[in-house]
């Protein structure tokens, strides 16, 4: 928001660095357990990231509805009725999501079962935080908007002041406006009246609902196509970039080679006496039957 008051540049902060603390904690208690840390564990913040970000959204905006409804209650009732509307679907999201990456550990491969520890126990604590860490949060900058303090320096702005004697930059930055006023009462966001006056009355209208139910048919069809056209395996070549000698390489082993099929080595395990020609005649013997 514009005014320096209503500005949530902070909270959005602690939200972020909600995310990060669950990525240090999740990550901090497999390391001391000793799981293995692999490479692909390492694109693992990037989830936890996205998760952690769509909770906080979540709450925020549970928060918001809660003060339109609530705008006289007090903070313990606020924040009862901010949980009672958001923690359903943040748990419910992190359950499945805790779920699906906790099932992935019982694969065979060892990099796969690494990567789902980390990320199922980072989203664990990502649950964790978003439920305590910004719920206080929400509370402190709430306590600071009552306050009429700004949201950077935290220090108290003048309300309702004589704009024309003082520049527009001052205005901006040093001049609120209090939205709990009964003068000035909170609008909604403009997000949120899109989507109600505008958005909602389109995909209800009966004939894009029709062509909603056609365009997932369409969707379906193709995604079950597809489905018939996957091919079990990894092509090496798509792990390397285009201009990488790797490509032409596999391309003329695959060209002149594929039809030998894979190399095979045979090891001997144990001391031969080699000069002796019976033993070199027998090991003959076994290659000739090998080949």
């Amino acid at each position: 928001r514009l005014s320096c008051i209503r500005n949530n540049i902070w909270l959005a902060c602690c939200g972020v660095l909600s995310s990060g603390l669950a990525v240090l904690s999740g990550f901090g208690l497999m390391l001391f357990c000793g799981v293995p840390f692999v490479v692909t564990v390492a694109n693992a913040p990037f989830l936890i990231l996205g998760v952690g970000v769509d909770d906080m959204f979540i709450m925020i905006a549970s928060w918001e509805q809660s003060l339109r409804k609530k705008e006289k209650s007090n903070v313990k009732s606020l924040l009862a009725e901010t949980y009672a509307e958001a923690a359903l679907s943040v748990t419910i999201t992190t359950l499945t999501d805790v779920l699906a990456f906790f099932i992935g550990t019982w694969t065979a491969f060892p990099s796969v079962r690494s990567f789902c520890l980390y990320t199922g126990t980072a989203f664990v604590f990502c649950y964790v935080y978003t439920m305590t860490f910004f719920g206080a949060v929400l509370v402190l900058n709430h306590k600071r908007e009552q306050g009429n303090r700004h949201w950077l320096t935290c220090m108290r702005v003048d309300v309702g002041k004589d704009e024309a004697e003082n520049s527009c930059l001052y205005n901006a930055c040093c001049i609120g406006s209090c939205s709990r006023q009964p003068s000035q009462p909170e609008g909604e966001h403009p997000m949120s009246i899109f989507f109600k006056k505008y958005y909602g009355p389109f995909v209800t209208n009966k004939w894009v609902k029709l062509l909603m139910v056609l365009l997932y048919g369409a969707y379906l069809g193709g995604s079950i196509y597809g489905c018939t056209q996957i091919r079990e395996g990894i092509d090496l070549r798509n792990l390397a970039s285009d201009d990488s000698y790797v490509i032409p390489y596999y391309d003329d082993d695959e060209k002149y080679f594929s039809t030998y099929g894979p190399r095979v080595m045979v090891v001997i395990t144990e001391s031969v006496e080699y000069w002796n020609e019976s033993v070199r005649l027998g090991i003959e013997s076994c290659a000739q039957s090998l080949e």
